[in-house]
C-alpha cells in the first residue's frame, strides 16, 4: 500500500510553532562577512535616515570626496574631536536598517548611533523636541527574528546612559521613554496610537526596536536619538514641513542634534569602543 505523500506545513503554522518553540535561536544560513573588495569602516558608526541629516553630518565632519556606497546607502568618513567616525544613510526602514548595521559590523564597526526623526504620540512633545529612546515596542516584523516572542527591545544601556550625559552636558531638553517602530508608515491607525498612548509612548518611527535587537545579537552597543518631526497626540496629523516656521524650528533641532550625536560618538570609550 503506497503512504500518502506528507504536505509540507503551512507558513502560517510554522510560524505558530516557532514563536511557541522555547528553543534557541538557530544558526543562520546566510552571515555578515566583509568581502575582499570591500573597504573596511571606522569602529564609531552614526546611521541616519534622510539625506538632509547625512549630508549635514558629512560636512560638519569634514567628509571628503564622494560616498562610497553599501546596499545603496551613502558611506562616509569623517572628523569629530580627533575621532574617525563613518555617516550613514538614508536605511529607512527596520529590515533596511537591519541589514545595513549588520554589515557595517561585519566591516569593522563596534558602536553605533542611529539618528532619527519620529511622530509625537505626546501632547509635550512637540515638533523638534527630542526623545531618548529607552525601550521600543516591537511593530516591525524585523526585530522578531532575532528573538522570538519578545516584543520590546532596549539600547545598549551603557550607551544609552552616555547619550543621556551628554545630552545633559549640552543642556539640551529631551524626554526619555518608550518608543513604537512600526514597519507601516500609512497604518497609524486611531486604534494603534490610542493603545501605545495609553501604554505612555512617546513617539512612532520605523527602525530603532530592529536596530536595539540587531546590536544585542551581535553584541555591539547600540542606541538612539529621535526628533520629533510630526505630531499625532490629538489623533490629527501636523508635519513640520507643512509650516514655514515649523520647519525652521526643526532644522534648528536637527543640526542641534547632529552636533549632539558627533559628540557623543566621538565621546564614547564603552565596550568595544
Amino acid at each position: 500500500m503506497t503512504a500518502a505523500p506528507t504536505r509540507a506545513a503551512p507558513l502560517a503554522d510554522f510560524d505558530s510553532r516557532r514563536r511557541r518553540s522555547p528553543e534557541p535561536i538557530t544558526a543562520a544560513i546566510i552571515n555578515p562577512e566583509r568581502e575582499g573588495w570591500e573597504e573596511a569602516v571606522s569602529p564609531r558608526i552614526i546611521l541616519t535616515f534622510t539625506l538632509p541629516d547625512f549630508r549635514f553630518l558629512c560636512r560638519l565632519a569634514n567628509a571628503a570626496g564622494p560616498p562610497r556606497y553599501l546596499w545603496n546607502c551613502a558611506v562616509q568618513e569623517g572628523t569629530w574631536m580627533g575621532q574617525t567616525i563613518t555617516v550613514v544613510a538614508p536605511a529607512i526602514g527596520a529590515p533596511y536598517a537591519a541589514v545595513v548595521l549588520e554589515k557595517l559590523i561585519a566591516l569593522g564597526a563596534t558602536m553605533a548611533l542611529a539618528l532619527g526623526w519620529c511622530g509625537s504620540l505626546h501632547a509635550q512633545a512637540p515638533i523638534g523636541a527630542v526623545i531618548l529612546p529607552e525601550t521600543a515596542i516591537s511593530g516591525d516584523g524585523t526585530s522578531r527574528y532575532y528573538f522570538p516572542g519578545e516584543d520590546r527591545h532596549s539600547p545598549h544601556p551603557a550607551l544609552l546612559a552616555h547619550l543621556q550625559q551628554c545630552l545633559e552636558q549640552a543642556e539640551i531638553a529631551f524626554k526619555r521613554g518608550r518608543i513604537w517602530t512600526t514597519d507601516a508608515f500609512y497604518r497609524e491607525t486611531v486604534e494603534l496610537v490610542r493603545g501605545h498612548q495609553e501604554q505612555g509612548v512617546l513617539g512612532v518611527e520605523m527602525e530603532m526596536a530592529a536596530l536595539f535587537a540587531v546590536g544585542r545579537f551581535r553584541q555591539v552597543p547600540v542606541a538612539g536619538l529621535l526628533l520629533v518631526s510630526d505630531e499625532l497626540a490629538d489623533l490629527s496629523w501636523r508635519p513640520a514641513y507643512r509650516r514655514e516656521e515649523l520647519r525652521q524650528h526643526f532644522r534648528q533641532a536637527r543640526h542641534e542634534a547632529a552636533r549632539l550625536t558627533l559628540t557623543a560618538a566621538a565621546q564614547w570609550r564603552g565596550e568595544h569602543a
